[in-house]
């Protein structure tokens, strides 16, 4: 695979952060460019950022003296100088979603963690695993902007990724109705850390906004399919949630209800998990987790500290299988927010656009 010039818009918040101890040493993308609000431009990245590094690394010493450029007012320079960029600005809505499609208007491809474009009905939202087909929307996207390779592509809410990973291939074999999710998301996810937001020690907040609408919306998108230039989003599982911010740095787990179609064995189940493999797996991307579902047999097991960080972040643990009373089964998942869930799972789906040409 050849190189890739890329660049990050947001460097300086929690989730541009870890894009950079990501693709620090990245195989096939080397960092050019990071960009972030016109305060920060024209400053060294470390400048910048000030004491607001939130990584336990330090800033990668390729980019600690970067010239950090203007997200908005620099387009142009920025795209003579990438290949694609990736995007995690903290802007509301309607400025992300303007903001991205300048870029790709400016033929810069547009890998995005930011929610903003994620129901845009001809922007793939992609979990390399799960739904790797959906990228092929991106030339109904291409028409509808004008552009030639500029294109927009997004990654699921963190949160997601750590549970629908687990259902999406019992749907295949045995047909997923009805889930109850309980979310446990950790302080990282709020682009906080301890030290900045002191009120999460020895506390759990039962609300966080708007990761409830999205919990039971956007499974339904990876879980679409494209019907003419549009993807349309499927009408089950039915999915309802509650979602809590606990006191943990990184990880989000969740805690899993499931009533099926035709009920599996336990047994079948679990042949299933081990047995998965998706897209990311069968072209071996940089990124991807040899073994994408993992299941511990341990009652106490998965626990966030301890797994978080499986196979550099980017596995799912999961745990506790078993029959219910009201559902047909339960469990729990885990996967590292910021890696697998934000960063990490954007750089895995710019790993599949470039391995299927999308970038060249």
């Amino acid at each position: 695979m050849k190189k890739f010039n890329v660049g990050i818009v947001g460097a300086t918040g929690m989730v541009g952060q870890r894009f950079m101890t990501i693709l620090e040493n990245h195989p096939w993308f080397d960092v050019k460019v990071l960009a972030a609000s016109a305060r920060s431009a024209g400053k060294t990245y470390t400048e910048a950022v000030g004491d607001k590094w939130a990584m336990t690394t330090p800033i990668p010493a390729s980019m600690a003296d970067m010239i950090v450029m203007d997200s908005d007012a620099d387009i142009d320079r920025i795209g003579e100088l990438v290949d694609f960029v990736f995007c995690a600005v903290n802007l509301d809505k309607d400025a992300t979603k303007a903001l991205e499609e300048r870029y790709a208007k400016a033929e810069i491809p547009v890998v995005s963690n930011n929610s903003a474009n994620r129901h845009t009905p001809d922007v793939p939202m992609v979990v390399p695993e799960l739904n790797a087909d959906h990228i092929k929307i991106i030339e109904s996207q291409k028409k509808r902007l004008g552009t030639k390779r500029g294109f927009i592509a997004v990654k699921s809410n963190c949160s997601l990724q750590s549970y629908v990973p687990a259902l999406f291939p019992l749907d295949k074999e045995f047909g997923v109705e009805d889930v109850l999710v309980c979310t446990y998301q950790a302080i990282s996810g709020a682009g906080k850390t301890f030290d900045t937001w002191p009120e999460m020690v020895d506390n759990v907040i039962p609300f966080i906004g708007g990761e409830e609408e999205k919990s039971e919306k956007e499974p339904l998108k990876l879980w679409g399919k494209i019907e003419g230039d549009v993807i349309v989003d499927a009408e089950k599982p039915h999915f309802t949630a509650q979602c809590l911010r606990v006191p943990a740095s990184d990880g989000h787990m969740a805690a899993v209800f499931v009533r099926f179609a035709n009920k599996p064995s336990k047994e079948q189940i679990l042949n299933v998990w081990k047995e998965f493999k998706g897209r990311a797996q069968e072209l071996d991307l940089p990124s991807a987790p040899k073994q994408f579902l993992n299941y511990f047999v341990e009652d106490n097991f998965p626990q966030t500290k301890l797994h978080r960080n499986l196979e550099n972040g980017m596995a799912i643990s999961v745990g506790r299988l078993r029959e219910d009373t009201q559902y047909d089964y339960k469990f729990v998942c885990l996967s590292h927010n910021t890696l697998r869930g934000a960063a990490g799972g954007a750089v895995l789906l710019a790993e599949l656009l470039c391995a299927e040409g999308y970038m060249d």
